[in-house]
Formats: C-alpha cells, sequence, structure tokens
C-alpha cells in the first residue's frame, strides 16, 4: 500500500514536547474538579469526549505519532491487527479521554483501593513502610494518578512524584485541597544540588520517590538512545542517574484498565545502579535499554492506553499509512 508523507516540518512543529504552550491554569484545573463533582461523570462525559474528538480532529502531528507508535508496536510484535488505521488511532485518544476521568475520580477520591487490582508477586508494597524510600518508575501508559491510590488509600505513605511540569505548586494546591495529603510533587527540570539533597533526605524519611520514565525534560535533561519497539528513540537518563547517586532500588509500576478495571503491577528492577566514572554511560545505557524493552512488553498489554502524543522516534524520515486501511508493512 502507497504511504502519504507529510509535508516538511517546520522548525516550530518540531518543538519539544515540553516547551509547547501548557493550555491549563490553576483556576481552570479548580474549575474542572468542582465540576466534575458537581455533574458527576455521566454528565461531563460527553463533553470531555468532544473536546478529545476535537484535538483529534485538529491535532494531525498528534495523530500521526499515534499512527507511528501503533505501527512500531505491530512491527515489533509481529501484530498485524495492530497496525494503525483512523479509527484505532481515534480509538487511542478516546481511551484518553476516558483516562482524563479517571484521574478526576481520583481527584475528587471516588476512586477506592478496592477498585484496584494489584499485582505484586515479589511484595514491593510490603516494602513501602520501610525505614527508607525506593523509586518507582513508571511511564504515560495507562493512569500514573492511581499511584495516589497506595500514598493515600493504601499504607498512608508519602509519594513524592518527580515531575517536569512548572506548574507543581498548583498542582500540589489543587490536591492539598481535594484532601491528598500525602502526595507531592517535586519539579526536578533541573538537579540542582539542593533538589538533591532535599530528595535524599525525603528518601531517609522512609518517603518514596514517583518518576516517569518515558519522558524527556526541555531543560537539563540528559537522554540515551535505545531500540525501541524496534526504533531507536530517546529516552531520560534521570531516573537512573537519581536511583545511582541516591544510592535507592529502583521498581516498575504500571496502572493499566483492562476490562474495566485498573490493575497496578509492582515489580522490583533494579536492586541497584552502581558505576564508576568510566564506565556510566555505558551502565545507564543498559538499564535504559532494559527498561524500554519492559516498557514495549507492557505495551502489548494495553496497546491504546499509549498517552504519548509527539513524535517519540527518531526518523529520518516521517511517514503515515492512509487512515482507512492499515498498512502492507515498515
Amino acid at each position: 500500500m502507497s504511504e502519504i508523507k507529510p509535508p516538511a516540518s517546520s522548525a516550530a512543529d518540531e518543538q519539544h514536547w515540553a516547551a509547547q504552550r501548557e493550555r491549563g491554569s490553576f483556576l481552570l484545573m479548580k474549575f474542572t474538579v468542582w465540576l466534575v463533582s458537581l455533574l458527576g461523570r455521566r454528565l461531563l462525559s460527553p463533553l470531555l469526549y468532544a473536546i478529545v474528538i476535537y484535538f483529534y480532529l485538529a491535532g494531525g502531528k498528534a495523530r500521526r505519532s499515534i499512527a507511528e507508535y501503533q505501527r512500531n508496536l505491530a512491527t515489533a510484535s509481529g501484530r498485524a491487527d495492530l497496525l494503525p488505521t483512523r479509527r484505532s488511532v481515534l480509538r487511542q485518544f478516546m481511551r484518553f479521554a476516558d483516562s482524563l476521568l479517571d484521574k478526576l475520580d481520583v481527584w475528587n477520591s471516588q476512586l477506592k483501593l478496592a477498585d484496584i487490582s494489584l499485582n505484586d508477586p515479589a511484595d514491593v508494597r510490603g516494602q513501602l513502610r520501610g525505614a527508607r524510600g525506593q523509586m518507582l518508575v513508571g511511564a504515560h501508559l495507562g493512569n500514573m494518578e492511581v499511584c495516589r491510590a497506595l500514598a493515600e488509600l493504601g499504607e498512608k505513605v508519602r509519594m513524592n512524584v518527580l515531575v517536569h511540569t512548572k506548574h507543581a505548586a498548583q498542582f500540589n494546591r489543587l490536591l492539598g485541597e481535594s484532601g491528598a495529603s500525602h502526595l507531592r510533587l517535586i519539579q526536578v527540570s533541573e538537579l540542582d544540588p539542593a533538589i538533591m539533597l532535599q530528595l535524599s533526605e525525603r528518601l531517609e524519611r522512609g518517603e518514596w520517590l514517583a518518576m516517569a520514565g518515558d519522558r524527556v525534560p526541555l531543560q537539563g535533561g540528559r537522554t540515551v538512545t535505545v531500540d525501541f519497539l524496534g526504533r531507536p528513540a530517546a529516552f531520560p537518563q534521570g531516573p537512573w542517574l537519581l536511583a545511582g547517586l541516591l544510592r535507592c532500588p529502583v521498581n516498575l509500576m504500571t496502572c493499566l484498565k483492562i476490562d474495566g478495571r485498573y490493575q497496578v503491577q509492582l515489580e522490583p528492577f533494579a536492586a541497584s545502579v552502581q558505576w564508576s566514572r568510566r564506565e556510566r554511560d555505558a551502565v545507564i545505557q543498559q538499564w535504559v535499554q532494559r527498561y524500554a524493552e519492559r516498557l514495549g512488553q507492557h505495551c502489548l498489554s494495553a496497546p491504546a492506553q499509549w498517552f504519548n502524543f509527539y513524535p517519540f522516534w527518531q526518523n529520518e524520515e516521517r511517514h503515515v499509512d492512509s487512515p482507512d486501511k492499515p498498512s502492507a508493512g515498515v
């Protein structure tokens, strides 16, 4: 099947995801939370789905990015049923809308611990009350907001979510007003000595750190290129650098919605990340590659719940399949 090549991207079009203008504000977030508490999920759902459909229609780059992900996942797994079509790309946008509604449920304390299935064969959860904290690394796959259920509804352990957004303080205000006393966002776009000292002190107090392993920060972000679903992609070094510098174990966490119910999987990943100065880059690359491979396996468990709507892979040439039929190959 022939493929359609989009026009050459401009410098602005290839802008880093973190540099794109954020469309929200604290008042808007607060209004949304109030609106869902007033109207309820059933009445708010049509409005939110309509907004997401609008962004699907207007967001050509986002559609192409999701189609690229679906194509790479299909090729890497050998599953032709995962090749992108117009319907499959739209389905992924709608899954995103569904995850946003679930996040609002979390913020409004509508999601209970009993509503979550936990797969934790190594008993990572049992270590949450240990003398020293550890790190949880997740991804923009499924709904990481559910980690609040572990922090707020479970063992009441302080969870520090490390983010790149400059609006962490506003989110913290919103979380505090919604009753989240054990969850705090910390901006880590730049890992300066003050931040490192703060994180080390929090670990020593038994607090845990949570961080996404699949988003590259705009500033101060070291990256490493590894194979992800058969194509080269840049991943942040941040989680693995932090784990080595703070000398803390790393666990993986995924929150996928399967058959209408969230299934949280916790698994130990790196008991210790160590390197000498000469071998640091090679060691970090090995851990990032292992993480990318595990992430690809989790993607197959819920293919439509990958929520990175920007060009993720390093491409010499971008292409998009016909939106009506799957590609015959890559």
